[in-house]
């Protein structure tokens, strides 16, 4: 049951922009994402979220989309998410947040799949202006951004190519298609040492 869950976990980039997503359903998200473990117990992860479509509307400008697909400039208005969470953190912190980044972000998401959302992990984003329009206090910094919505396009994986590009795509039909290795291709047993 959890592999499957972790299969639907996938990076959406188009969603159904008037699905509201309640106050309550992400603080349940972000409450399970705070119970995670987390490096010498530091707990050093903040949440900042946004339901509410003005400010999305203000927010979606500062996000960069799908570095792979370079003909395509992000979801259009109505496929735009109907929310963010900002992780943030104290500039302290920064050298040693990827691990607790990580743990919390795959929470986020595996949490909201389970409740039939979707979501995508930005990394790329303009972190000054983004950081003055939340109005976030200089000893933070973002980390990063997760969209989320109802999802309404496809995502399949499949088997790396011969060429070996792990590279995603689109095909005619919007299909989006993400690359995975083999698992003898990403695995080892120790035998003897």
């Amino acid at each position: 049951m959890f592999k499957e869950l972790v299969k639907k976990a996938r990076s959406y980039r188009r969603f159904d922009n008037s699905h509201h997503i309640t106050d309550e359903l992400l603080e349940d998200i972000i409450d399970t994402a705070r119970m995670t473990p987390s490096g010498a117990n530091r707990q050093p992860i903040k949440y900042l979220y946004s339901n509410t479509p003005e400010i999305n509307e203000e927010i979606f400008p500062h996000l960069a989309w799908a570095g792979y697909l370079t003909d395509w400039n992000g979801p259009e208005k109505d496929e735009q998410p109907s929310a963010y969470i900002m992780l943030y953190t104290e500039t302290q912190f920064i050298p040693h947040i990827n691990f607790d980044g990580g743990i919390v972000a795959q929470t986020i998401q595996l949490a909201a799949t389970e409740k039939e959302l979707g979501c995508c992990m930005i990394a790329s984003f303009d972190k000054n202006k983004l950081k003055r329009l939340l109005k976030i206090a200089e000893e933070f910094e973002i980390i990063l951004v997760i969209a989320l919505g109802k999802p309404i396009e496809k995502v399949v994986m499949e088997e790396v190519g011969e060429d070996g590009s792990i590279k995603y795509w689109r095909d005619e039909d919007k299909v989006h298609h993400v690359p995975k290795r083999k698992l003898n291709d990403v695995m080892q047993k120790v035998d003897k040492i």
